[in-house]
């Protein structure tokens, strides 16, 4: 029975895997180039920050909870028409990474956000009485210094997209949440059902274990 299971399925369970790698990878390390963009400028123009301004704060503040607030099935399909014009389609892997993206930056930038406030102020007044500018002091205290902290966030942020795409398999995404809903659920598959889930669970175990690994080796304090 076994052997008949890897014969049917082996191969589909494989390529929903490698699918489901591409756009929680793919789309994570987009959201971070966006989202700690973001972090920063609103850590920076926070009340206590070093640039303060008010009115950009709350304006980015407002922005940022919006996406949060919105259900990501809901801007799955929202977004469908804005999909296909940049990247041709609106379904597929390759279909469902910019919703992924848009979803994913706003949570990234109040984790980067959030990262950012719990470094010293020790380590940012060494860095401005030595003179740096507001971009050093980001790239040389303020990021190093919450490496460790954002190093753990991507651990979360990863397993939320995973999760987003096993949502995003019920509008035919691919991946393993296109292959539970398509066989287990519709063909009472439930061999496949249960093993994409199983499959699910150790990569969601595989990246909280590689997240913290890499956290520990960076953080030097």
């Amino acid at each position: 029975m076994l052997n008949e299971f890897l014969a049917n399925f082996s191969g589909l369970l494989a390529q929903g895997t490698l699918d489901t790698l591409v756009m929680v990878f793919v789309s994570t390390a987009i959201a971070y180039v966006f989202g700690t963009a973001l972090g920063v400028v609103l850590h920076l123009t926070a009340a206590s920050g070093l640039r303060p301004m008010p009115v950009l704060n709350a304006v980015l503040g407002w922005v940022v909870n919006i996406g949060r607030s919105l259900p990501f099935i809901i801007l799955l399909i929202a977004l469908m028409p804005w999909t296909a014009a940049i990247v041709g389609v609106s379904t597929g892997v390759r279909g469902v990474i910019p919703p992924l993206v848009v979803a994913t930056a706003p949570f990234v930038a109040r984790m980067i956000e959030q990262s950012l406030a719990e470094v010293s102020h020790d380590a940012v007044e060494a860095a401005e009485a030595c003179g740096a500018s507001v971009p050093r002091i980001v790239f040389s205290a303020l990021l190093p210094e919450a490496l460790p902290s954002i190093v753990r966030g991507v651990a979360v942020t990863l397993i939320a997209v995973l999760g987003y795409t096993a949502i995003a398999g019920a509008v035919g995404a691919g991946g393993l949440g296109d292959i539970a809903i398509r066989y287990g659920y519709y063909r009472y598959e439930n061999e496949v059902m249960i093993v994409t889930v199983v499959l699910l669970i150790i990569l969601v175990q595989l990246i909280q274990t590689v997240c913290n690994f890499i956290a520990r080796k960076v953080d030097h304090r």
